[in-house]
């Protein structure tokens, strides 16, 4: 696991140096304290900083091929690294280390830009071709690890984290008007934007080509989720398939050369995780608030499989953990999660320098309360129009909201704000926070006119591209390639890696989520149960009590919180006259939105948060540059 970074001349561009590329390293410090990687060669400079997981003396970057003609830095794993190494050193390769980062070198001998398909694994590569003149940016499957880049002064400047690229000297900061948009309606970033101008994520299955004589670059897809095909297995034939599947990729993403452990939060996908891992390490935190802590359930998970759990209930200093965390969000998002996803990967890496964790198991096997949600719409469309608005809603949004985390009541005003989304947003609508009603609102009209894209625009390409799938599999299609690789994995990665903690994601090997997509959709979702499959493999391993219960999610009571302790904080970022000078933000409706939430007749936690991390990033990353 490291960080990688680079710069590549094009057309006249000055040749980079060493301490350019240094100088970028050095940002990402925390992703590799154990050593660092620089290469300058053919108008291209390449850094790494590694975290040593495997082939602790052998495997410093960048590594070669045999003549040195060929070379990369890696962040990530390489899972299939022995069965690929002992294929290619058939085809007499020669390898010189045993480090996972040498089999890509020689993958790409053998198999050109081809060499991707052939991975199993998290990864974002750059590959430098010294013969055929190329440079290549090639990142995971499933976006698992974050890789950026920016076209600037004839210089194409690419790194794991957009500070990184900030501190090669070379990008002008200007604000993405357009990002901005899609950020307050979904708490993250979708695809290629980020909220730099100039500053683009490599999309996953992508590879970025530079041919370095001409300076053109390409980019294409190199694999994508398969449609769905007719099967005669039957539902015991799945469950024993996910069951002996879901183990197996949970060993061979145990292998590593130093301590590793498991996050163990007592839900289903944590815990099958834990499972597959007897006498591990296991780790979860809780909060005081009752309704937001599960630690009694991580327990009774760890005592039923005998694993060497630790856990701790935590009282953060939540504004100086605020002040902390602004260093990685220079590509933020709004998911309240990051503070307790820091405060556990913090814990971890007291004993372990490797966790596995059970994101993904969601979007594979149907786990969010959303697509109920979708399927109660049509139920209550049926009601009479009249009845519906002008009896049930009115009441519904006239109830204050409870302060519980979710709760009939809390659950019924969040059913209703959804269907005032469009309804081809299907399942997406319960995502959604300041879509074209609230940003008509929110934005002063010099601002909106700068906002070209729909905040609904990536979620209906992403429906047509889904294709000819069962409605439920469109929307897990849709969800692992938003919601999770922009939001979910981003958080995963930056919280983790701020301690220098590597986290591995089993539900996310590629032959999983292959199989996930292949099986019937009813074996998902099945009469308003969520995961019906993957909860029938769960019972075969946990106590039933712990698999047969309400879905809680990983959060922190930030809506109490806005009124109490973050008060000072949000009065601060979200100052009148602050918001007034700027001219994004109509003034009135950002303090109308903080009056009802501190009344209590609204949640506007999610607005008032995305709000505040905006001008905090604002702050920090494009107006105070004394930082870098």
């Amino acid at each position: 696991m490291c960080g990688i970074a680079g710069i590549a001349a094009l057309r006249e561009a000055p040749v980079p140096t060493l301490n350019q590329v240094h100088r970028m390293c050095e940002a990402i410090l925390h992703r590799g304290p154990d050593d660092e990687g620089l290469d300058l060669r053919g108008g291209v400079a390449l850094g790494m900083r590694r975290l040593s997981i495997i082939d602790l003396a052998g495997g410093n970057q960048p590594l070669f091929n045999e003549d040195h003609t060929i070379l990369c830095v890696f962040n990530g794993e390489i899972y299939n690294f022995k069965q690929l190494r002992n294929r290619l050193v058939s085809k007499g390769h020669i390898f010189r280390t045993h480090s996972d980062t040498e089999v890509i070198v020689h993958a790409y001998e053998e198999y050109g830009e081809a060499f991707p398909r052939h991975l199993n694994g998290m990864f974002a590569i750059a590959l430098h071709d010294t013969n055929t003149k190329k440079l290549l940016l090639v990142r995971d499957h499933v976006g698992i690890k974050p890789l950026y880049y920016s076209l600037a002064k004839n210089n194409l400047i690419f790194g794991s984290e957009i500070k990184c690229l900030l501190a090669s000297g070379l990008i002008d900061r200007a604000l993405n008007m357009d990002a901005l948009g899609q950020f307050m309606a979904w708490e993250y970033i979708p695809g290629a934007m980020t909220l730099l101008d100039n500053v683009h994520k490599l999309e996953p299955a992508s590879i970025l080509t530079v041919n370095l004589e001409s300076s053109r670059i390409t980019t294409e897809e190199y694999w994508d989720i398969p449609q769905e095909e007719p099967s005669n297995l039957s539902a015991a034939d799945w469950e024993d398939r996910v069951d002996n599947l879901l183990h197996e990729c949970v060993q061979r993403q145990r292998i590593s050369d130093v301590p590793l452990g498991a996050f163990l939060s007592g839900g289903v996908d944590s815990s099958l995780v834990a499972a597959a891992m007897p006498g591990a390490q296991t780790f979860s935190i809780g909060f005081a608030d009752p309704s937001y802590n599960e630690l009694h359930w991580a327990q009774l998970v760890a005592r039923h499989l005998g694993v060497d759990h630790r856990d701790k209930i935590l009282h953060p200093d939540i504004l100086e953990l605020f002040n902390k965390l602004l260093y990685h969000m220079d590509d933020p998002i709004g998911d309240f999660s990051i503070f307790p996803t820091y405060l556990v990967s913090g814990l971890a890496r007291e004993s372990v320098t490797v966790v596995l964790s059970g994101d993904g198991g969601d979007e594979l096997f149907g786990g969010y309360e959303t697509y109920i949600a979708d399927e109660k719409a049509r139920q209550y469309a049926q009601i009479p129009s009249i009845i519906r608005r002008r009896m049930i809603e009115p009441i519904i949004h006239a109830v204050r909201p409870m302060e519980a985390k979710k709760g009939l009541i809390n659950k019924a005003k969040r059913f209703i704000e959804g269907l005032e989304q469009p309804d081809d947003f299907s399942h997406a609508r319960w995502r959604i926070f300041a879509g074209e009603m609230e940003q008509a609102l929110l934005f002063t009209p010099e601002a909106r006119q700068q906002i070209s894209t729909s905040p609904g625009d990536h979620i209906r390409q992403l429906f047509m591209k889904a294709g000819r799938r069962h409605p439920l599999n469109k929307s897990l299609y849709v969800d692992l390639k938003s919601y999770l690789c922009d939001n979910i994995l981003t958080k995963v990665d930056r919280m983790s890696m701020a301690v220098s903690l590597e986290a591995r994601v089993p539900y996310l090997d590629v032959e999983l989520v292959e199989l996930a997509f292949s099986m019937p959709a009813s074996l998902k979702v099945h009469k308003g149960t969520t995961k019906y499959l993957l909860k029938k493999v769960a019972a075969r391993h946990l106590p039933e009590k712990c698999v047969y219960r309400p879905k809680e999610g990983f959060s922190i009571p930030i809506k109490q919180w806005l009124t109490t302790t973050l008060r000072p904080l949000m009065e601060e970022l979200l100052d009148n006259r602050k918001i007034q000078e700027q001219g994004i933000f109509q003034a009135q409706r950002v303090n109308q939105l903080k009056q009802e939430h501190y009344q209590g007749t609204a949640n506007h936690s999610h607005i008032l948060w995305s709000l505040m991390m905006f001008h905090a990033w604002q702050r920090r990353w494009l107006e105070d540059n004394k930082h870098e």
